[in-house]
């Protein structure tokens, strides 16, 4: 019973960690099935030969029984099963995989579901280990979070879009860029007109883009752009006593620990006086 539990906790550790070489090993993993996934979607909107999509249809069904065999096995290590069952990731993973399940009921909208395995990228990024290094700075942390957002919402949007559209529509949302061409032009409210949804569901969604578009977007400019100057303000001394690297210029004490940042700002001005 012990070891069962103690197996139970290192799943769910090594399912949510990024530094180890095994946790970051299944990360990574996870995240290029993700995007695989994604860009085997993208790819079915063209013109593709019959054995290529045939090759693509069995991988994307490889990946869908995947990312079950990993729902389950989060839901099993998970310490509260129905908290995860009802949380957001908990939602998106189960998400991800009704579709395939439901393949053969006649509910055509399930199908849209499969566009947000995109959003579950987002949780790689919760913290200053993203796979192949770790971010210095809290800020670099979230201008990663913002960037990953705003192409999530975009994407998820243009696939939508694309495919409540494409049936009613073929001639104009023919491919997936011309989805995205009107993702692009709704949500930044420019409105060309030259592309029109004609079904009411796509309507529909073009009202949620615009809503998005005004709510969201320039919110998430607005923060990219006050850390980009925030950061440029910023300089760069390692704190000994967490290893924080940027600073306020005027900065005496590490705003994470509290460590006196004097003798790191001393070896700093060392090294640039050393360098020249």
């Amino acid at each position: 019973m012990y070891n069962l539990v103690l197996v139970r906790e290192k799943t769910a550790f090594y399912l949510k960690d990024l530094e180890t070489p095994a946790g970051k090993a299944i990360n990574l993993s996870i995240a290029g099935l993700i995007l695989l996934s994604s860009g085997i979607f993208v790819a079915e909107t063209y013109t593709i030969p019959e054995e290529i999509r045939l090759i693509f249809k069995t991988v994307d069904t490889t990946i869908v029984i995947i990312f079950a065999i990993e729902y389950l096995i989060r839901l099993w290590s998970a310490e509260n099963q129905l908290k995860y069952i009802f949380s957001f990731y908990g939602l998106i993973d189960l998400m991800a995989i009704i579709p395939f399940f439901m393949g053969a009921v006649d509910i055509s909208f399930i199908r849209l579901l499969r566009w947000f395995r995109i959003l579950r990228l987002i949780r790689f990024i919760d913290n200053k280990s993203v796979f192949f290094g770790k971010i210095p700075s809290e800020d670099g942390v979230i201008f990663i979070r913002i960037l990953l957002t705003l192409f999530t919402i975009i994407f998820v949007f243009t696939g939508l879009i694309y495919q409540v559209e494409h049936p009613a529509n073929p001639k104009v949302f023919r491919t997936f860029l011309d989805a995205f061409y009107f993702s692009i032009v709704t949500m930044t409210t420019v409105g060309f007109g030259d592309v029109i949804p004609v079904s009411q569901l796509g309507r529909l969604l073009t009202v949620l883009m615009i809503l998005t578009g005004i709510a969201l977007i320039p919110w998430q400019v607005g923060d990219l752009i006050k850390r980009l100057v925030k950061t440029a303000n910023q300089v760069e001394i390692t704190c000994q006593g967490c290893g924080w690297s940027f600073h306020d210029a005027d900065a005496k004490f590490c705003k994470k620990c509290g460590t006196n940042l004097s003798a790191a700002r001393g070896e700093s001005d060392l090294l640039k006086y050393e360098l020249n």
